[in-house]
């Protein structure tokens, strides 16, 4: 069960970083999927040619033969990883362990309303931030290869490939929210909840710069979003999106199970 009135007023919250979001994906949406033509292709492999570490290790690529593997090497491996991932980090904080850290949890729970109902109305308005990102992100990336290159961008591909950014998302906003649940303190509800998921990306980028740093992989979550597997069907990049998911879930109930059995000092 959810308490409408809270959700309303901490989603209303939300849209202020919402906004700002929203507005840093437009300008780099719009002007990557614009890029897309045969001179700023050759203008990128060219930088690529120039600083190949640099560029794999944020997921970059040359040669890309179609506009959809065009935005996956451009977007998918740092635009759209990062900043979603910063929103998870900020209203995650936010929604329990910076009220608990300021004293303000008593104000939530006083009216008659249980520990679990506020803290998984507070799970529901970082999911809902999260969805309303990856949707946006969506609509616009259809409607900026639509205009600029009708026809070319198959749709249902991106679909597929933003469902399971979708996935990746949740999974990292369930360790923001995991982390917010566990500590009382935003010093340390920060530190776990942006540690872990600023560690794994650094990993991904140590992973991406060649054969040798490969085996890092295993050892990043990242790894289970694999974008070009997912637009090609392959069983493994369907399973790290399932994996990403499943673990999504589990940890948004040991937040909700956490919260609801500590000791809050009110």
């Amino acid at each position: 069960m959810l308490s409408m009135t809270l959700y309303k007023r901490e989603l209303k919250g939300s849209f202020k970083i919402l906004i700002i979001f929203a507005a840093v994906i437009t300008m780099y949406v719009s002007i990557i999927i614009s890029m897309y033509d045969p001179e700023m292709m050759a203008t990128l492999d060219s930088f690529y040619e120039v600083m190949p570490t640099l560029m794999a290790s944020v997921g970059m690529s040359a040669g890309a033969t179609s506009l959809i593997c065009f935005m996956i090497s451009y977007l998918y491996g740092f635009i759209l990883l990062i900043f979603p991932m910063v929103f998870c980090i900020l209203r995650g904080n936010g929604l329990i362990a910076k009220y608990v850290d300021k004293g303000s949890m008593v104000t939530l729970l006083a009216a008659p309303v249980k520990r679990r109902t506020v803290a998984a109305t507070q799970m529901s308005v970082l999911i809902s931030g999260i969805l309303l990102l990856i949707i946006y992100a969506t609509g616009l990336e259809v409607a900026i290869a639509e205009i600029n290159f009708p026809g070319e961008l198959v749709i249902s591909e991106l679909l597929k490939l933003n469902v399971s950014l979708l996935c990746l998302h949740l999974f990292i906003g369930s360790i923001c929210f995991i982390a917010s649940c566990i500590f009382s303190e935003t010093k340390y509800s920060i530190a776990f909840g942006a540690g872990i998921p600023a560690l794994m990306y650094i990993l991904q980028m140590l992973a991406n710069t060649g054969e040798k740093a490969k085996v890092i992989k295993y050892f990043t979550f990242f790894t289970l979003f694999d974008a070009n597997g997912i637009i090609a069907n392959e069983n493994s990049a369907i399973i790290g999106t399932l994996a990403l998911l499943i673990c999504a879930i589990i940890f948004y109930s040991i937040g909700i199970t956490v919260f609801c059995n500590k000791d809050l000092h009110i």
